[in-house]
């Protein structure tokens, strides 16, 4: 092996991983100086009387960071944000992401960190462990971004995402779809990408036959990587607003739907037929990323985060689209949403934090970079600087895909998302059950909504 390649291989297995699904509950109260207690008794930012916006001051400060490993994005921010702030440095503690979904509630309260990657934030936010942002949002004016883009991470005083307080802010809005090996596609007769779902499985097909790992998808440990294509599908027989009010526990909401059950069937028919690698359950997210690299596999499910990545490693050889509908022109939907981090109740230094939020979502070069390693659209106004980007790169096309999606109103935030334990302690071991023959389709999405309703005391 040369000592490029092994330098390209040592960057993906530190660049690997996955991030996407929830935290628990504690309780907290706000410190000194980072915000009194609001008449419905969450720790709120405090801003200046004047309204003006807080900012990192001139003396030395350290921003203690708890982040998901594997993923560069936070590391380049920083270290960016330092060269133009040196009097502030940071402070970063990497877990995997299931570790730190399990230890989230305890951190928050026992060692809590200035930010940390909080991708469900209604129980920490019932439960006063984040602070309430919407100071920070109006002395910014995050308030006058597109509303979409927050929304999801607000939470009412019923645990109800999607209104209410601003309790987290995102680096950028990540996106799931598939990505696929433009050499191997070609030789099963794929020169564009498929318009229908039918189209899809037959490629799937002539994969198979020609000897070809169709797909090579992740779902072993604690992160089911089948929620990814499950969701996608979701979204080609139903409608993305059901399974958004799922996720944010609207009243009555059920994931056990007869579009669910199409997408958990049409999932089902692909695990049968054998469309993915035989050691699926026992694969992670780094061999994944590996096997598909190598060429040995067509198709991965995955998201945008990944685009420059692939860019640098598959150059020219790698492209992406969304799950293609039931029907060829039908509507199209996704698994988009932000990158999420959140501000401890207990922070030391909330204000220099939410200056660094900010700052990633306005400045030119912080924007550049979440699009450059991020793979994604920056947040932030709908007017914001863009940094221009090779038409001819698959971090081009997981840009115009994000921009369909938004045209579509198609965005969904994450089925691992519902609540702080659905991913871990249902979605993934009853899609391991489904690939391994002990669950159904219809099993299944009864077996998660169930969970759903203890979880949620529904």
């Amino acid at each position: 092996m040369s000592r490029q390649e092994d330098t390209a291989r040592t960057r993906l297995v530190t660049t690997a991983a996955l991030g996407l699904s929830a935290v628990l509950t504690l309780a907290a109260c706000a410190p000194p100086g980072s915000g009194a207690s609001d008449e419905a008794g969450g720790p709120t930012s405090s801003v200046a009387a004047d309204g003006a916006a807080p900012t990192c001051g001139t003396e030395d400060v350290t921003l203690s960071s708890y982040v998901e490993t594997g993923f560069p994005l936070f590391k380049e921010l920083a270290d960016e944000f330092t060269a133009q702030h040196p009097n502030v440095t940071f402070d970063i503690r990497e877990d995997q992401f299931a570790v730190l979904t399990q230890n989230a509630p305890r951190v928050m309260v026992d060692d809590p960190p200035d930010l940390m990657r909080l991708p469900q934030v209604s129980e920490l936010a019932a439960d006063d462990l984040l602070l309430d942002l919407d100071g920070y949002a109006g002395a910014f004016g995050w308030d006058e971004w597109p509303s979409s883009q927050l929304e999801q991470m607000r939470v009412d005083d019923e645990g109800r995402r999607g209104d209410g307080p601003l309790y987290a802010m995102g680096l950028n809005f990540s996106m799931t779809g598939v990505f696929y090996n433009k050499e191997l596609a070609e030789q099963i007769g794929m020169t564009e990408p498929p318009a229908t779902l039918e189209e899809f499985d037959a490629f799937l097909q002539e994969a198979k036959d020609a000897g070809l790992t169709p797909a090579a998808q992740f779902n072993g440990g604690a992160t089911g990587g089948l929620a990814f294509p499950l969701q996608g599908l979701m979204a080609s027989y139903g409608d993305p607003a059901e399974i958004n009010s799922w996720i944010y526990q609207q009243p009555g909401a059920t994931i056990d739907t007869p579009s669910g059950l199409q997408a958990a069937e049409h999932l089902q028919g692909w695990i049968d037929a054998g469309y993915f690698a035989d050691d699926i359950n026992s694969m992670d997210y780094s061999t994944m990323m590996s096997r598909f690299i190598d060429g040995r596999s067509v198709f991965i499910f995955n998201g945008d985060w990944e685009s420059g990545n692939l860019d640098e490693q598959m150059a020219g050889n790698v492209g992406f689209f969304l799950m293609p509908p039931v029907e060829e022109g039908g509507g199209i939907g996704a698994m988009s949403a932000p990158l999420t981090y959140g501000i401890s109740a207990k922070a030391a230094n909330p204000d220099c934090a939410a200056f660094f939020l900010d700052w990633i979502a306005t400045n030119d070069e912080a924007r550049t970079i979440a699009v450059e390693i991020g793979g994604s659209h920056p947040m932030g106004p709908a007017d914001a600087f863009m940094p221009e980007v090779d038409p001819d790169t698959v971090t081009a096309q997981t840009l115009q895909a994000g921009a369909a999606v938004g045209d579509n109103n198609g965005a969904m935030d994450f089925i691992a998302n519902a609540t702080g334990s659905i991913y871990a302690k249902s979605w993934t071991p009853n899609l391991q059950k489904l690939v391994a023959g002990e669950q159904d389709a219809a099993g299944l999405l009864g077996a998660v909504q169930s969970d759903y309703e203890s979880q949620i005391g529904g």
